[in-house]
């Protein structure tokens, strides 16, 4: 036995459909058929088959994910040690900062937002809890990889690639390597308008009894950065909040 497990396509094609149903919001069984590329009965069959979970609602004959899945998003992000040991200081960390301010992981080599805290008109990026990031195009995601294996590292690269999201996107390797060896070397990282034109991040870890857990991070208007004071004011108070964080989770395991 190869001790791999071939997916079950039923369950996979009702995970597309789920996907289908968020990216437009709502649809019926002729829009998920030509979607999915089968016929109308059997999109049909699918969407009245999750509609019997309660995960998907028919309006009318028009399907939409349920408020289900935010309850088990609710939960997961609850009973996140990370979450509950960085609520307190990432809203001490708004306060200082007036900036939006982040705490996030690492799964299946990308960067996912846990939770939020602070003004986001300031930066508006329309993050949300959930929202997933590719690891190398931001502060946050490039403190995770810092303090990853190295063979770890070429992992996600390989899988993920290291496409462009902007002009000022790291996509080179070696210079990725290179920045990641002095965030290590420095304890926190900062760039600007990797992920988003006129954002710009700061990003400290969260370790924990020395392997990364987590992040915690601020995004500003790039223009802020060019003040030395703010720039010194900003990485300090992350670091310190990263900091803060660290401990409390070591006391909540």
């Amino acid at each position: 036995m190869s001790g791999k497990t071939t997916p079950l396509k039923t369950v996979v094609r009702a995970f597309d459909v789920i996907d289908i149903l968020e990216r437009e919001r709502s649809a019926g069984p002729s829009t998920v058929a030509a979607k999915l590329e089968v016929s109308r009965a059997t999109a049909h069959d699918y969407l009245t088959t999750l509609e019997s979970t309660g995960y998907v609602i028919n309006d009318g004959g028009s399907y939409r994910i349920g408020y289900r899945f935010l309850g088990l998003g609710s939960r997961l992000k609850y009973r996140s040690v990370l979450f509950r040991a960085a609520r307190a200081p990432l809203r001490k960390l708004s306060k200082e900062t007036g900036d939006l301010c982040q705490v996030g992981v690492e799964e299946d080599g990308k960067w996912v937002l846990l939770h939020n805290d602070g003004d986001t008109s300031t930066v508006d990026m329309g993050t949300y809890p959930g929202l997933r990031f590719y690891i190398h195009t931001h502060a946050a995601g490039k403190v995770i990889l810092a303090h990853l294996p190295d063979e770890r590292v070429d992992h996600i690269i390989e899988r993920h690639g290291l496409e462009p999201v902007t002009q000022r996107t790291i996509t080179d390797p070696e210079e990725l390597h290179a920045e990641l060896n002095r965030i290590e070397d420095d304890g926190y990282a900062v760039d600007s308008d990797q992920q988003e034109v006129g954002v710009s991040i700061i990003a400290a870890p969260v370790l924990v009894k020395g392997a990364i857990a987590g992040t915690v991070s601020i995004g500003c208007p790039t223009g802020r950065l060019q003040s030395d004071e703010y720039r010194r004011m900003g990485i300090r108070s992350v670091v310190e909040a990263a900091d803060e964080v660290s401990l409390n989770y070591r006391y909540s395991i």
